[in-house]
This record gives C-alpha cells, sequence and structure tokens, in this order.
C-alpha cells in the first residue's frame, strides 16, 4: 500500500532515489573507510625496530642477502623527506604472519554474514540491515584501540564484528537499488552508491594518515568512529525500502519510477519468491559475473589493503607521504567511475549501445588497464614518480567495476539481486582473506622489489582470467529464470481462465 506523499519544493530539487544513493554512498565510505583505517594506523601502530629486531635473530636478514646475491637488486633508498623525519615506534610487536592475520579477519565475517543479510533484505527490510551494517562497524571502530590494548585476539574480534557489517552492504544497497533505480539511471546510480567506497577510503588513508603523525593512532579510531554517527540518524529518518513507502519525495517521482520498474519493487516486497538455485548455478551470464567479482576482488583488496605496506617498505614513504600516495588514486577513481558510468547510461539511452556491452566496456576497463600498470611496476625499480602514477592510474580504472560487472546482477535478475550479490560478494571475500596473508608470507624478512613482484604476476594472472571470461560470457539481458509470477498474478491468470470456461459452456 503507497503511503501519502509530502509534496515539498525540497523533494523536487533532492530527489528521493538520490538522497537514497548518496546516502549510500556515505554509509558505503564510511564502512570501507572503517575497514581501510587499520592498514594506514597500523604503520604507526607498530614497533617497527623490534620487529626488524626479531626478524635478525630469526634469519630474516640472511634470507634477503641471498636474494640480493642471486637477484642482484638493491633496495630503494628513502626518500629526501623521509631521511629527514624520525617517525615513532608503536606498542606492538606483531610479526608480519600477525599483521596478516588481524588484517585478514575482517573477511572471516564478512564471508559468513552475506547470504543470510541478502535474503533478510529481500524478504523484510534492506534499509534495517544496511543500517545494521555501519552501526556495528562504528561500535567496533570505537572499541579497537581497547581491544588492541588487551590482545592482538581481542583486535581480531573486533575485526570479525566489522567484516559481519561489512558483509551485508552490497547484498542491502543492491536490493534497494532495485526498487529505486530506473533502468536508464542504473548504472549511475549503482556508480555512485558504490564509487562510494573508493571515496571512503580516500578520507579514511589521508584522516588516518594526518591524526596518526599528529594525535596518535588511538585517535583514528575514536573520530572517525564518532563522525560516522550522524549517518545513522540521516539514514533512519530519510530512507526507505521502497518507493511505495517514501514519505518524502514529489508524487511524480513516485509515478516515473514505480512506472520504470513496472511496480516491481511493491511485487517483491510482498511476495516471498523462492530462489531457483539450479538455474542460477548453471547460468553462464551469472558464473561470467561470479568470476568477475571473485578474481576482480584479488586486485581491489591487494590495492585497498596492502598498498601502504609497499609505498613503505619497498619505496620508503614516510607517514606523510604515504598517506598521500595512496589515498589520492582513490579520488581520481571516484570521479572517473561518475563520468563512465554517466557516459555509458547516454550511450545505452540513445541506443547507440547495449547493456552487455556497457557492462563489458566497464569491466573490461576495470582489469586491462590496472593489469597492465601492475606489469610496468614490475619492471620500473625504484622510480618512485613513475610507481605513484602508474598506481593512480590503475586505481583510477578500477572504477569500471562499479557500472562493469557489479551492476550487472540487478540486469540478470532484479528480482533476485540482492542474494545474486551475496553469492558473488560471498566467494569473492576469498581474495581479501588471503591477499593479507599471502603479502604477508612473501614479504617475510624480504621486503623488496623481488618479492612484490610474485604479488604483482598473481594478480595480473587474475586479471587476464577475469578479462577473457566475461567478455565471452557476460549478458546484460534479464535471465529467464528471474520471472516469477505473484500471487495476484496467478489468481488472476486462474480467473481469467475460469472466465472463458464459463462463457464457453453458456454461449
Amino acid at each position: 500500500m503507497d503511503v501519502p506523499v509530502r509534496e515539498s519544493v525540497l523533494w523536487r530539487v533532492f530527489p528521493a532515489r538520490y538522497i537514497l544513493a548518496v546516502l549510500g554512498s556515505i554509509g558505503f565510505a564510511i564502512v570501507y573507510g572503517l575497514k581501510v583505517n587499520l592498514s594506514v594506523a597500523m604503520v604507526g601502530m607498530l614497533n617497527h625496530t623490534a620487529i626488524k629486531m626479531a626478524q635478525v635473530a630469526e634469519g630474516g636478514h640472511e634470507n634477503k642477502s641471498v636474494h640480493d646475491l642471486l637477484g642482484g637488486e638493491e633496495e630503494c633508498a628513502p626518500t629526501g623527506g623521509s631521511s629527514n623525519v624520525t617517525e615513532q615506534d608503536g606498542p606492538f610487536v606483531w610479526s608480519s604472519e600477525v599483521q596478516g592475520i588481524v588484517l585478514s579477519c575482517y573477511f572471516w565475517g564478512y564471508f559468513v554474514s552475506q547470504l543470510p543479510a541478502a535474503r533478510i533484505a529481500e524478504l523484510y527490510s534492506a534499509k534495517w540491515v544496511m543500517f545494521f551494517s555501519v552501526f556495528i562497524n562504528v561500535v567496533c571502530t570505537l572499541l579497537t584501540p581497547v581491544m588492541c590494548e588487551l590482545h592482538y585476539s581481542a583486535a581480531v574480534l573486533m575485526r570479525i564484528g566489522e567484516g559481519i557489517g561489512g558483509g551485508v552492504t552490497f547484498p542491502a544497497m543492491h536490493t534497494l537499488l532495485s526498487k529505486w533505480a530506473p533502468p536508464s539511471e542504473r548504472s549511475f546510480m549503482a556508480a555512485l552508491t558504490y564509487a562510494g567506497t573508493s571515496l571512503g577510503t580516500v578520507i579514511s588513508m589521508l584522516m588516518a594518515g594526518v591524526l596518526t603523525a599528529n594525535i596518535g593512532w588511538e585517535s583514528v579510531f575514536y573520530v572517525m568512529g564518532g563522525l560516522s554517527l550522524i549517518w545513522c540518524v540521516l539514514w533512519v529518518v530519510l530512507v526507505q525500502d521502497s518507493p511505495q513507502q517514501q514519505r518524502f519525495m514529489t508524487a511524480d517521482e513516485r509515478a516515473m519510477v514505480t512506472t520504470a520498474l513496472g511496480n516491481q519493487g511493491q511485487q517483491s516486497h510482498k511476495h516471498n519468491h523462492p530462489v531457483p538455485w539450479r538455474a542460477v548455478f548453471t547460468s553462464p551470464a551469472f558464473l561470467a559475473i561470479l568470476v568477475a567479482h571473485t578474481c576482480s576482488n584479488f586486485g581491489w583488496y591487494m590495492v585497498l589493503i596492502e598498498l601502504p605496506f609497499y609505498m613503505k617498505q619497498v619505496l620508503k614513504f614516510n607517514m606523510t607521504e604515504n598517506a598521500l600516495a595512496v589515498s589520492m588514486p582513490f579520488l581520481s577513481l571516484w570521479f572517473f567511475s561518475m563520468v563512465l558510468s554517466r557516459t555509458l547510461d547516454w550511450l545505452r539511452g540513445k541506443s547507440i549501445i547495449t547493456t552487455t556491452t556497457a557492462r563489458k566496456i566497464g569491466t573490461i576497463c576495470a582489469s586491462l588497464v590496472p593489469g597492465g600498470c601492475l606489469l610496468a611496476i614490475c619492471y620500473i625499480g625504484c622510480s618512485r614518480a613513475a610507481a605513484v602514477a602508474l598506481m593512480a592510474v590503475a586505481v583510477t580504472s578500477i572504477a569500471g567495476m562499479f557500472c562493469g560487472f557489479l551492476s550487472n546482477h540487478i540486469d540478470i535478475s532484479p528480482n533476485f539481486a540482492g542474494t545474486l550479490m551475496a553469492i558473488t560478494n560471498t566467494v569473492a571475500t576469498v581474495p581479501g582473506i588471503v591477499v593479507p596473508i599471502f603479502v604477508g608470507y612473501v614479504t617475510h624478512g624480504n621486503q623488496t622489489i623481488h618479492a612484490w613482484r610474485k604479488i604483482f604476476f598473481t594478480t595480473i594472472g587474475l586479471y587476464v582470467i577475469e578479462l577473457v571470461t566475461y567478455t565471452i560470457f557476460g549478458s546484460g539481458e534479464e535471465q529467464p529464470w528471474n520471472k516469477v509470477d505473484t500471487e495476484d498474478k496467478k489468481e488472476s491468470k486462474q480467473s481469467h481462465r475460469n472466465s472463458i470456461l464459463y462463457f464457453s459452456i453458456y454461449e
């Protein structure tokens, strides 16, 4: 049942569907910001002197000398700025293995929460699932400093809690977008919403770097967690699960959205449709998204989580330089995602390209370009300017995934978009668990360019798999198994058949 709308000039200037997208984007910015802030803060939390001494005792330097003899490579010298800056060691003597566990355990919670959350979002309320996501991240972030002081295992529990919250974001927003985003605006609204991940990364890395260097690592969690509470209030007041439930919008906008979607949001909200599991897992279109999402996430998490350590360990950037070099490419990613998604929507609207072509263009951009950049980085040595420039291009081009395969679930099955996103994002969580542990293992006692080449080449190989698979099997067309009859339709069809039978007997 539609609730009465409250007509206002304000809602004409700020349409409800864009308020949803903007707040969703900020929600993603918060969740991703609270996820990556530890990667930057940890540089100031660790006692690097004690860790290096422990590595010497374990024979880490001996391993490195052997590598240097075989590879003939030297470490990069510190930058001029770095040599003049004395960075204070933090309180924690966590080995590279412990660091990998603390960073990767986020994805343990992320892995288990998505499918249950997707079904709850589809059957009950995606709005409150998204609220839960941000709120639990805020609570765990505020408790992180205290837990770190207790023991690293307590910090692990907080990260798992954040992961549980983070895991439900994409399924919840996919469900909301399937009820709010007209097909003609789907690429842009999805890109606007999900690009908040990059905006949050920029803000978080810059804030974390400045706060850690000037106030202390604890301030990163208290300041960022406290500010995020404002979003919780705005989300509860301004967002609803569907246009039919939204009071703060114009009647024209409600009619436009529901007409464009064929009242799909209302039907999906009222009826419990069983997921056609067999059809889903035998669908080439869905499996292409699954492969692309999983391979892409390896590269995404590599730059999102491990890039600060590459800049610190190999290129020898100090804390301030590190924050700037790592975060700024994510700002250009945000701008590029807006431009690319708008361009693809315009081309689709003019019937110049199909939805399938648009999704493939976005995905090719997000795999071919960063793969090429990583290949170049493997052979530029200690050229910091070139490394930063190539990383900037690589991170920026990843924006193509937001209007590529990440929007594709809604195209092929709007009725089950949340569940499909939960499935692919659950499998794509595995790289998030693997990447920190893999990087920690490869770079243990061997924090050199040669070691990072192994990491980059692995990432390039997965990008190639993504590129080939999605280009061949990807599709933007609605799949036959998405079509479901509501009870109302079934009753209508049965009534129609009964009427035909009645008149045929008595004519």
